[in-house]
């Protein structure tokens, strides 16, 4: 599904067989770059561009990552990840209560908590996550 054009390049969620991270895909016939972006905080990261070898200006990634950045975009991005698959691709990870940022299963850091559920509320533009151990759910407003 399409989310924008940079340049008359089309950025796009794909809706089949995706997998995680939540990511779009742009590009044109000679290469294409991957963005990930979150469920619960704004950044945007470029994941790679095939081929290495046909890789844009970093003039071109950076407009690009900019772009899906506004917020218009990456509200696009995410509602239409969220319908394609279902995921937002935290549960598993865990959450820091002090610093309020997700972080990976394997850093060993005290106050976190694991994430055994998080959905998308595209309605009210939110991520929630259900943590092991409380009772009542933890919302981000993104």
């Amino acid at each position: 599904m399409k989310i924008f054009t940079y340049k008359g390049l089309p950025v796009a969620v794909f809706t089949r067989n995706e997998h995680c991270p939540p990511h779009v895909h742009a590009g044109s016939a000679d290469w294409e770059a991957r963005f990930e972006f979150s469920f619960w905080h704004d950044g945007v990261a470029l994941l790679d561009v095939v081929p290495a070898k046909n890789k844009p200006s970093v003039t071109m990634l950076e407009g690009l990552r900019q772009t899906l950045k506004k917020p218009q975009h990456l509200r696009r991005a995410r509602t239409y990840w969220w319908q394609s698959s279902q995921a937002v691709c935290l549960i598993n990870q865990r959450w820091d209560t002090k610093s309020q940022e997700v972080v990976p299963p394997k850093e060993k850091r005290p106050r976190t908590l694991l994430i055994q559920t998080a959905i998308f509320d595209a309605r009210r533009y939110k991520t929630i996550l259900q943590l092991r151990g409380v009772s009542s759910p933890t919302e981000i407003q993104l």
